[in-house]
């Protein structure tokens, strides 16, 4: 028996209600449960209680045994002095106020309903489910679905921009130089993405603002900072960068990041770090203003055109430095653009909104929805239980679902698994 538990069943008055007595045998009636207290003191404040013909308001704490008052040291503390009921599932020794009565207490165990038992039971107790409802979450109604996942996602929304707010106050809440950062981090993917963001904290980015006017030179202040203009290379591309960044480095005091840190092992040859940088030079080379554009867009095909970029033509005829390969554009896939959308593009866009006061959800919604659904191993476990994706909303809600409501079985805050201990 978990405590939550309680204070879920006491919000929703998931009890028998006809005829309820204290362990004095007072009849209780109860007018309004109060308002669910989630910092310290009282579970539940401002509650209003009919004690025989005495009505009450005040304070309703609740535990799973009686002698949890003392165990908590709640007898010293001056916050549950205005305590009018004590709600136990376990009625193990009586409870003294200072005037030296005993507290009026509610014993749960023999009036909460078998059905929300067994529901509750089969959701936090049944340890070899991947999810806790992974029997039941395909039977509940779509509304209840639909209308959550919605919710998740904007939970998700707002916690990712949490993450943008620090970087914004490091920078003085320069947006622009935060979409660089952000961006270079998602063109690294998982695999380099932790060095492809150290690449972009290395260079501040007044310096990248005053050089990537130049794309020669531009290239060769992220291929130097990245490490990769330190071998000797007959290549004339390669000479020209690498003469490019010493007289750079030397002008901005520049180090570079370690050459080791990217990885290309077990990569397709379109994912290797040279041809993502190379992307990343032609994006802030062909559009300057690339903030603006990214902040004024509302539509998923004028994303997919503003990503549509034509990389340098050495890049078309290389994967490296080293050798020349058959030709080929090396645009940038849709995928990879989607996932710059997800993680980056419109979480900036909904804290920039948010930082002018006009939020616009429904263009956030319309774009994911367009958008295919993702595809990794947590969205496979729910196709197999019967939960489907259409598209990339559904896809970040439910993994929004799995991350932090099911994985810590948060299952009395989350819709769904209120449906589910309640079903009969």
């Amino acid at each position: 028996m978990r405590e939550d538990f309680l204070h879920y069943v006491w919000k929703y008055k998931l009890f028998s209600k006809t005829a309820l007595k204290t362990t004095d045998s007072e009849n209780l009636t109860v007018l309004k449960a109060g308002l669910h207290n989630k910092n310290a003191g009282p579970d539940f404040l401002n509650a209003q209680l009919k004690i025989e013909d005495q009505t009450w308001v005040g304070n309703v704490e609740i535990h799973i045994k009686a002698s949890d008052w003392y165990l908590h040291n709640h007898e010293v503390d001056a916050n549950y002095d205005a305590v009018i009921l004590h709600v136990v599932w376990e009625h193990d020794a009586t409870i003294f106020m200072k005037n030296n009565k005993s507290l009026p207490t509610l014993v749960l165990k023999e009036i909460v309903d078998n059905s929300v038992l067994k529901n509750y039971r089969s959701l936090f107790f049944t340890s070899t489910s991947w999810i806790p409802c992974q029997n039941s979450i395909a039977t509940i109604d779509d509304f209840t679905v639909e209308n959550w996942k919605e919710r998740l996602f904007f939970e998700r929304l707002e916690r990712k921009s949490k993450e943008i707010t620090a970087m914004l106050a490091k920078e003085n809440n320069n947006f622009e130089a935060v979409l660089f950062q952000l961006l270079v981090k998602n063109f690294g993917l998982k695999v380099n993405g932790d060095a492809f963001l150290q690449l972009a904290h290395s260079v501040d980015y007044a310096t990248i603002k005053k050089i990537r006017f130049d794309e020669n030179q531009f290239a060769a202040l992220l291929f130097g900072q990245a490490g990769f203009l330190e071998e000797e290379i007959e290549d004339e591309y390669y000479q020209q960068l690498k003469i490019a960044y010493t007289y750079l480095k030397h002008k901005y005091n520049l180090q570079s990041v370690a050459n080791g840190q990217f990885s290309f092992f077990r990569m397709r040859p379109h994912n290797f770090p040279t041809i993502r940088i190379a992307q990343l030079v032609s994006l802030f080379y062909q559009h300057q203003n690339l903030f603006s554009k990214v902040i004024a867009i509302h539509h998923l095909k004028d994303f997919y055109e503003l990503f549509s970029i034509e990389i340098h033509p050495y890049w078309k005829t290389h994967y490296n430095f080293e050798s020349i390969s058959k030709s080929s554009p090396k645009k940038l896939t849709k995928s990879l653009v989607d996932l710059l959308i997800i993680n980056t593009i419109i979480p900036l866009q909904f804290l920039y909104q948010k930082s002018r006061g006009a939020v616009d959800e429904a263009s956030f919604l319309g774009i994911l929805k367009k958008m295919k659904p993702e595809k990794n191993n947590i969205i496979s476990k729910f196709t197999k239980i019967g939960v489907l994706s259409e598209n990339a909303f559904d896809t970040q809600a439910l993994l929004e679902l799995k991350n932090n409501y099911c994985a810590p079985k948060r299952c009395l805050e989350c819709a769904i698994g209120v449906k589910v201990l309640n079903k009969n």
